[in-house]
Formats: structure tokens, sequence, C-alpha cells
């Protein structure tokens, strides 16, 4: 059978076998979301399956929405982890330093780095990253169907999960031949669509109702209309009666109108703000736009954060940084016809 990942059968098989007799933890980055959590709960899972000592462990909470992938998964905030080593295996963080300080603090040499953001330099001793793959989740599904891994009901669900959540349920330009196959082969192992679709996406509360009717009343237009921004002033969670977690999928709606290229979501939170991009094309790379405020993530979705600003003053630099990238690409596309 053709492999899912041949480039990285050899290796992950040698990284799998120096993972006997350590004690493991499953790092994520903050505010985990469905890729993230998804990748957590089976890597965790797989590794326990193969007698290896293994726990997750999350800087925030797990979603709401999300639980339903966790299961019996032992997983815990940062504070419950126990004390003694641990060998550090971070998924779906595009740097270390997106999981937080602490982490960073107790694992300053993390041995494993599984991830597919074009912004991952590769930080730990063991790295497999693939950008072209959809989700980390799916890099972890190939890998472990290409090893012939032990992959149960639940974990099928969560890599399910992973990929469905970073394909925005299989419509965005990340999703490949390959995608579908693995999730087919998830199926198989149990992994149930529907039951992922009604947890995910038919769960929204009456605060997450009002969080988006004042996002999209916030929208104002830049570039001609080519770029739509939405804006989360400081003090909305506690108006609405939401959390972070909320802002899943709002700056979809920017994005999705007909004409817009590039969608944005900008939260004041105390000072500091909050920045999400998303891209049409490709060929924008949100990710190097986001790297200009010490952000990253891919070509089509990237995200930022920046201290000591104001909303007013961030949105006319950020504005900026887009219209030069605008510039750049329609130069490029008009130089190449």
């Amino acid at each position: 059978m053709e492999l899912n990942y041949p480039e990285f059968h050899d290796r992950f098989a040698a990284f799998l076998r120096s993972l006997e007799g350590r004690r493991v933890v499953v790092i994520s980055h903050a505010r985990p979301d469905g890729d993230c959590i998804g990748s957590q709960v089976a890597l965790t899972r797989v590794l326990r399956a193969l007698n290896i000592d293994a726990v997750a462990a999350n800087p925030d909470p797990v979603p709401r929405r999300i639980q339903f992938a966790v299961g019996d998964t032992p997983l815990v905030h940062f504070a419950q982890l126990p004390e003694g080593d641990f060998t550090a295996v971070y998924v779906d963080c595009a740097d270390q330093g997106r999981a937080g300080d602490k982490f960073k603090n107790r694992f300053p040499a993390p041995f494993a780095n599984i991830d597919h953001h074009v912004s991952n330099r590769g930080y730990a001793e063991h790295n497999f990253i693939d950008v072209g793959s959809c989700a980390t989740a799916e890099i972890l599904a190939g890998l472990f169907i290409d090893h012939h891994l032990p992959i149960d009901a639940q974990a099928a669900q969560a890599l399910y999960t992973g990929i469905a959540t970073d394909t925005g349920q299989f419509r965005f330009i990340s999703t490949s031949r390959r995608t579908f196959l693995i999730a087919a082969e998830l199926m198989a192992r149990g992994a149930q669509p529907a039951t992922a679709a009604v947890e995910l996406y038919e769960r929204e509360t009456p605060g997450k109702l009002d969080l988006l009717q004042r996002f999209l009343a916030s929208l104002s237009y830049e570039c001609g209309g080519r770029v739509c921004i939405g804006k989360l002033p400081d003090g909305i969670y506690q108006a609405t009666g939401t959390s972070p977690e909320d802002t899943e999928g709002l700056v979809d709606y920017a994005r999705g109108i007909d004409g817009v290229e590039i969608g944005v979501l900008i939260e004041e939170q105390a000072g500091s703000i909050k920045g999400s991009l998303r891209a049409k094309d490709p060929a924008y790379r949100m990710d190097r736009i986001a790297a200009e405020f010490n952000g990253g993530g891919h070509a089509c979705a990237a995200g930022l954060n920046v201290k000591n600003t104001t909303l007013a003053d961030f949105q006319v630099r950020l504005v900026a940084a887009i219209t030069t990238q605008i510039n750049a690409v329609d130069a490029l596309k008009k130089s190449a016809t």
C-alpha cells in the first residue's frame, strides 16, 4: 500500500523506539483548537497503547465544543502536571512560545515537534513538519496508518475532528485527495462525522450569537473592498457572557463575503491585541503579514498577538502591512502575464 508520508517513515519509527521507557507529555498551544486537541488526544492514546507512559497537557482549558473528542484521555492543565522528568512532544505549535512561558521554562529543549505550519522552523530534536498537510492531525493519522499502529475509536474521532476543523469541513485549499482517504480510514476505525458535526457546529449559545451580531456590525472594508475587518473591543466577553473560545469561526464571516480576498478579526483585551488573518488565495501569505507582528501560521490562515497598543492604532499598522502585501502580489501577477 502507498505510504502517506514516505519521507517520515523511517525517522518516525526511530522516534517511537526512542520513547520507550520515557515519560512523555504531549503539549498544545494556547487557546487550543480542534486540530490541536485532536492531535494531542490521538498521539497520547496511541503512545499509551504502545505501553509508553504519556499524558497530554494544555496551557488553557479544552473548549466546550471540543470536549467530546477527549473522552477518557489523560489531559491536564499545566498546573496539574505531575512533578518529575518528562519528554516534551509539541503538536500543532508553530513555535515553542505558542504554548506559553510556563511550558517553555519547564521544557526548554523539546524532544519532538509535529506540525504543519509554514512558519515552523523546527525547534525540537525530532521535527516532523509538513506544510502541505491540511492539519497536524492529518500528519499523525497518516503516520499511524503507515506504521499500522493501534488507533481506537476515540483516537479516530479526535483525528477526524482535527482534520474537519482545520479544513473548514473539507472546504479549504489545503484539502487533498490524501485528506479524504485518511478521513475514510478514520471512519473505518470508529470516527463518526455526524457526531463531530453536531458537537462542533450545532451547539451555539445565545451569547455566541450576540457576539456574532456585534462582530458583523463592526465590519469595515479596506483596499477597495478586498479586505474586510471585524473588531471585538475590550469588555465584549463580559457584555455578551462569552469567552475567547467563542470567537472560533468569526473571521470566516469576514473572509466569506463575495469580493473580499482577506478577512481579519482584531480582538482587544486589556491593552493587548489578538489578530486572526484569513485569505482565500495562499499567494497573499498571511503568515508573512503575521510575522511582522511576532505571529505566524499558514499562507491562508495566521494569527498574531501584540502588546501595549490600542485597537485603532494597531488597525492602521495592520492595514498598511496588508496593503503592501496585496500590492506586491498584484505586481507579481501582472509581471507574469
